[in-house]
């Protein structure tokens, strides 16, 4: 089949994030300008450059009580600084937990049952079951076109590798069995990898 996205699918749900798998899944905590904590997971994320570091996210929804539509950017926005977890799988229920649309006073770190700890080079919590945690300083916020969309972009300040995902000085993905996104309610978790020569190597 062939569609133009402007003119609608005409199937039961909409295919398009099905079709962008499996997409990373960025937990990040952020702290509001008045010390108030904040932990939600978002898929559209990626890395986007090595030298430095740098990462970007993107929100899709609003939240009334929130002038850039979501608690998470309008932190970063107003602090200028969040932490990106990995979402290791035993940490599924607690993610989707976090994923819940609570009111700005509710602090989903506590919520979902979770540690936290103070970050090493920004002022938020970071959250140490996590097999991987980047400390960002935002860069900028982007506006897309649609009424809701926002890219944030982020420089890496800091990494942390939980020390059993790590097997003679590799980050072994295996062990931190990280879930990602795929479309509709659908998720996976990374359990196997191969390696690939590329030409010439």
């Amino acid at each position: 089949m062939f569609y133009k996205p402007k003119n609608g699918h005409g199937l039961p749900h909409n295919p398009f994030n099905a079709l962008i798998v499996p997409r990373p899944i960025a937990w990040i905590t952020t702290r509001g300008a008045d010390g108030s904590e904040n932990l939600a997971p978002y898929s559209f994320f990626n890395g986007v450059a090595y030298d430095p570091p740098q990462v970007m996210f993107a929100t899709t929804s609003r939240k009334e009580d929130r002038e850039l539509g979501k608690d998470t950017i309008d932190n970063i926005n107003a602090t200028g600084v969040f932490c990106v977890h990995m979402v290791g799988e035993e940490l599924t229920e607690a993610m989707n937990i976090s994923a819940g649309g609570y009111p700005r006073t509710e602090d989903e770190i506590a919520t979902a049952g979770l540690q936290r700890v103070e970050c090493s080079t920004i002022a938020a919590s970071r959250l140490p079951a996590a097999p991987a945690a980047l400390e960002c300083k935002l860069t900028q916020i982007t506006r897309l076109p649609g009424d809701e969309n926002l890219v944030c972009f982020g420089e890496v300040t800091g990494i942390h590798l939980r020390d059993d995902c790590l097997v003679d000085g590799i980050f072994d993905i295996t062990l931190a069995r990280p879930l990602a996104r795929l479309g509709y309610r659908d998720y996976t978790v990374v359990t196997d990898k191969f390696a690939l020569k590329r030409p010439g190597e």
